[in-house]
């Protein structure tokens, strides 16, 4: 439906409006990530800074993984159990690093994850042993030159490859998707089921507790939960999801490196969808993402597949752009000046607008609007309807 979408007789309003297919998968695994950071965040107010640990953690599995650098594992090892093998890795670490970190709180909890991100950064970009050139980071060997599969270990039937280069391509009611196609449905899937894993949570007795925690946690210990567990149990649970979401990055790229999978920044990312998107509200970060991949692409300098920038190029035509407006300054030179490069300052104006004005972000606020989330409010308003 995206591909015929995008070559329909409005294909170029269509381009310019709609994030690419690639764009879509990537939203979708760091989406997953960002959730993961909003079930720690989000669910019990404690800001993990440090959160990109757990995204490299997986992506760096993964690919470990794939060129036998992983003991007892080796580059045969199927892309699902290497997803889950980097998620245990990550629970490791988030238990760890929450022994230490939850006896803080407040802004010094997360001055103190954003301490131990900062080391795991500076410690894997000097690890020989991942890569020839750790600062690049490690990248997938040809021994392991077939794409990652997602679906069912060992049927073959039941699976399929996923990356830019190596996925694979199926024939669907009469079209072929493409293997970026194929990536994004199958990515789609691993992300799904791990959404609703953390709503399940969410709604269970655990995740009452720690909305207790969040709320008023002196509260909580005075009627006898250990907090100290349940921030500890959320913790390696958010750490476990955000390594899922590293190793589908991992998956995907064929690559990582320490830029884009443990630098703090990564996190901030993760930190500004959730602002967007919601706090609190789980999918509202994947919406965030969304928006905020958007509004990048909508305003990028490249204009891959679409975008503002050469929409107006190719509407206005070389003639109008040349046409000069106050000396030597052209139209073209102009629509340049104010659209070129500047994606991320009119992105950085978005997220402050939203802070002043939406502060429960794009989901937060339509869940007030409709007075709960859409699945409960929804059915009520039908019903509600038909009473009458």
């Amino acid at each position: 439906m995206y591909h015929t979408l995008l070559n329909s007789a409005v294909s170029a309003e269509t381009q310019m409006l709609l994030p690419t297919v690639e764009t879509m998968v990537g939203v979708l695994y760091f989406g997953l990530f960002a959730i993961s950071f909003d079930f720690i965040s989000g669910y019990t107010g404690y800001l993990s800074f440090g959160h990109a640990v757990f995204y490299g953690t997986g992506a760096y599995a993964v690919i470990l993984i794939a060129n036998g650098k992983l003991p007892l594992l080796g580059p045969g090892t199927p892309f699902m159990l290497s997803l889950l093998v980097g998620g245990l890795i990550a629970v490791v670490l988030a238990m760890l690093v929450g022994l230490v970190s939850f006896r803080l709180s407040g802004v010094y909890f997360a001055m103190i994850t954003l301490g131990f991100a900062q080391v795991f950064y500076v410690f894997v970009r000097g690890w020989d042993y991942v890569a020839t050139n750790p600062r690049d980071g490690p990248a997938v060997g040809p021994s392991h030159a077939e794409g990652f599969q997602i679906g069912v270990p060992g049927i073959d039937q039941l699976s399929l490859s996923i990356g830019v280069l190596t996925g694979d391509e199926v024939a669907l009611l009469g079209s072929t998707l493409s293997g970026t196609e194929v990536s994004y449905y199958m990515i789609g899937l691993v992300v799904l089921a791990c959404y609703f894993a953390m709503q399940r949570i969410i709604h269970s007795p655990f995740g009452r507790v720690m909305l207790a925690i969040r709320e008023n946690e002196e509260r909580a210990v005075a009627i006898g939960y250990n907090t100290y567990l349940y921030k500890l149990g959320a913790f390696a649970i958010s750490g476990f999801f955000a390594a899922v979401a590293g190793g589908l990055f991992a998956g995907f790229k064929r690559s990582a490196s320490p830029e884009n999978s443990f630098y703090f920044l990564v996190t901030g990312d993760a930190l500004l969808a959730s602002i967007i998107g919601g706090f609190g509200t789980l999918a509202g970060s994947l919406y965030g993402h969304l928006f905020d991949e958007t509004v990048r692409e909508f305003l990028s300098k490249a204009g891959q597949g679409g975008g503002l920038l050469p929409y107006l190029r190719a509407l206005l035509g070389q003639e109008t752009l040349d046409a000069t407006l106050v000396g030597e300054t052209t139209i073209g030179g102009l629509i340049d000046l104010l659209l070129n490069g500047h994606a991320s300052l009119y992105v950085g104006i978005v997220f402050v607008l939203f802070v002043l004005y939406v502060p429960d972000g794009l989901l937060g606020t339509l869940r007030a609007r409709v007075g709960g989330t859409f699945a409960e409010a929804l059915p009520a308003k039908v019903w509600g309807e038909s009473d009458q």
